[in-house]
């Protein structure tokens, strides 16, 4: 399992997708710059619904390793899931009202989804690997 490069890709998404969890979205900057009110990604109950489904997912991507077709899926799945999130995230910036700061945590899901799509092509590369593999070998 450890010794492939896309279960580090996919452990580091996963770690990503974890630490937003815990980390600040965005802050309000109120009277002589000091921090009023933080919000977190969990405060918000469409992106809690969002991080734990694709968090789901990152964890049976992890776990599935036998099958390929499934593990590939499951990070492309995963990996759509968190950029509709990004793109969320975009458009709350864009209509954010002044004073509204964003945090740079803010690109975390953008940096898992380009590990899960770097990690689903390795996915499909050992699938082919295997395949043609197999091919080889019924014919003798």
């Amino acid at each position: 399992m450890w010794q492939r490069i896309q279960t580090i890709y996919l452990t580091i998404a996963l770690g990503l997708v974890v630490a937003l969890f815990f980390c600040v979205k965005s802050f309000t900057v109120g009277e002589g710059g000091a921090h009023v009110n933080e919000v977190k990604y969990m405060a918000f109950v469409p992106y809690a619904i969002l991080l734990v489904i694709s968090a789901l997912l990152q964890v049976i991507a992890l776990l599935t390793f036998n099958v390929r077709v499934f593990q590939m899926r499951t990070a492309i799945l995963s990996a759509l899931i968190l950029l509709g999130l990004q793109g969320w995230l975009v458009f709350d910036y864009l209509t954010a009202a002044d004073g509204v700061i964003f945090h740079w945590t803010a690109i975390l899901p953008l940096i898992a989804v380009i590990l899960d799509f770097i990690a689903a092509r390795k996915i499909l590369r050992d699938q082919l690997l295997v395949e043609s593999a197999s091919r080889l070998r019924s014919r003798k």
